[in-house]
């Protein structure tokens, strides 16, 4: 029996594979894709499955399961002053990345607790540039070494030359191109989270802005936060069967930004844009959540916890969820003048 993407996606949905690749070491990996693109045929990268939307006829083409494991923790030389306290630790693309940011919380590892409870691999995050509750993980990415599909050879680039932006990456800037292999992170060491720079998650830990908290309590709270937006992965509650956040928050220019109702979330960007908020959007244009639930019960629906996410509620087709994410993104478009970005890869169909 062909191997079925549903079964790989958080979505759970996606047809078969024409070709189905377990690789579970680095070598593995690059062969499988390697041998791939010298026999012409097309190659998926799947990990944990939590950024793809794929078509319901499925992928013509090998898919690879990136299976990697192993984390690594190095303490830096404690007489290099500018790395006093850090610990670098290099981790494969296949791990999970909630496992490795426990990893990191249990071991008094400081930069990505705020990360907690986001599903995926490691190997995924450079590439959109994860990021939830003022932490992004280009903040703490050292350096990200890849198979170049390209140059077919394997190339490290250090965090700095990684085109980091807002879910943006050289990687996602070249789509395919690069096969994350490992990723390495320069992290502080300490009992306590990086200063707290989101206002909802300070409000949760009963600290100012701009103040640091138990890197074990910051955690606890993000999940927290988390799963009240049905964004902690759980096969019994379809709120979770998602994608995340279906589309990226809207970077406007200010007078795109000033035609906004007045009330309407606004947040300066180092570029001189201004960020404002796909969920404020997406409610006011009249996609409340749960929005289609009464229409096609069991197929697709906002999400009853966040109007950001676009759920399967067990019987959906991606047909379906592309109709949907059309009708919202066309409707936002007609009220406020703003066109919404997906997040999510979408692959073998479009929007």
């Amino acid at each position: 029996m062909p191997e079925l993407l549903a079964d790989h996606t958080t979505l759970h949905l996606g047809g078969p594979a024409r070709r189905w690749v377990e690789a579970t070491s680095e070598t593995e990996l690059v062969d499988a894709v390697r041998a791939a693109d010298e026999a012409g045929e097309p190659v998926l990268l799947v990990s944990g499955g939590s950024n793809l939307v794929v078509d319901d006829a499925g992928f013509d083409g090998v898919v690879v399961h990136v299976a990697t494991r192993g984390i690594r923790a190095d303490a830096q030389d404690p007489d290099d002053l500018a790395c006093l306290g850090a610990v670098t630790v290099t981790v494969a693309a296949g791990e999970d990345w909630d496992a490795f940011v426990a990893f990191c919380v249990d071991r008094g590892f400081v930069g990505v607790e705020a990360l907690s409870g986001i599903p995926g691999a490691v190997g995924s995050t450079p590439i959109q540039n994860v990021g939830a509750y003022g932490q992004e993980v280009s903040q703490t990415i050292a350096r990200v070494r890849t198979w170049d599909r390209v140059e077919r050879t394997q190339r490290t680039f250090a965090g700095a030359d990684c085109g980091f932006g807002y879910r943006h990456s050289r990687f996602k800037a070249e789509p395919g191109r690069y096969v994350v292999l490992e990723v390495e992170f320069l992290l502080k060491q300490g009992d306590l989270g990086a200063p707290v720079a989101y206002a909802e998650l300070a409000r949760a830990l009963d600290v100012a802005p701009g103040e640091r908290a138990p890197l074990a309590a910051v955690r606890a709270a993000v999940l927290s936060l988390r799963t009240g937006k049905g964004m902690v992965l759980d096969p019994a509650d379809h709120d979770t069967w998602s994608a995340g956040s279906f589309f990226t928050n809207p970077l406007l220019e200010p007078a795109a930004a000033d035609a906004l109702p007045e009330d309407a979330p606004r947040w300066p960007t180092p570029d001189g844009r201004v960020k404002t908020s796909a969920a404020w959007l997406i409610d006011r244009a009249g996609y409340g959540k749960g929005f289609g639930l009464d229409r096609a019960p069991g197929t697709v629906a906002l999400s009853t916890k966040h109007t950001l996410a676009l759920t399967n509620r067990g019987g959906a087709t991606t047909a379906d969820l592309l109709a949907l994410a059309r009708e919202v993104r066309d409707g936002v478009e007609r009220r406020f003048g703003v066109r919404l970005v997906n997040e999510p890869v979408l692959v073998g169909c479009e929007l």
